[in-house]
């Protein structure tokens, strides 16, 4: 009977646990920046659209691709490379949660200049 009701304490304890994560994933909002897709090598010099062939030699020869937010003059950590790949050479706004320093992308739209 013991037993019964320590595996019941144990169960209950696990439940609670897994909803506490879900309810802190829920939690966390999708944020949005507006920049340029740079390379983690020259950063913020190559954001704009005649830098787009130095960051692409850049990424080939294994540096990371970040974004770069002039307003804030800040580079942020992608975690989809080859989706971010795509975008180079063009101003972005980029949605995803943020996970620790790396933004989790969830969606990558061009920006029309105005």
């Amino acid at each position: 009977m013991k037993r019964l009701a320590a595996m019941g304490v144990l169960v209950a304890v696990a439940a609670s646990f897994s909803l506490a994560l879900a309810g802190e994933a829920a939690k966390q909002a999708e944020v949005s920046y507006t920049g340029w897709i740079v390379d983690s090598y020259c950063g913020g010099k190559n954001a704009n659209a005649d830098q787009k062939s130095c960051v692409l030699d850049c990424f080939k020869k294994g540096a990371k691709l970040v974004l770069y937010v002039p307003d804030a003059k800040k580079s942020i950590s992608l975690d989809k490379q080859d989706q971010a790949s795509q975008h180079i050479g063009v101003s972005v706004k980029i949605t995803g949660i943020m996970d620790g320093e790396t933004l989790k992308v969830s969606k990558i739209e061009e920006v029309k200049a105005s």
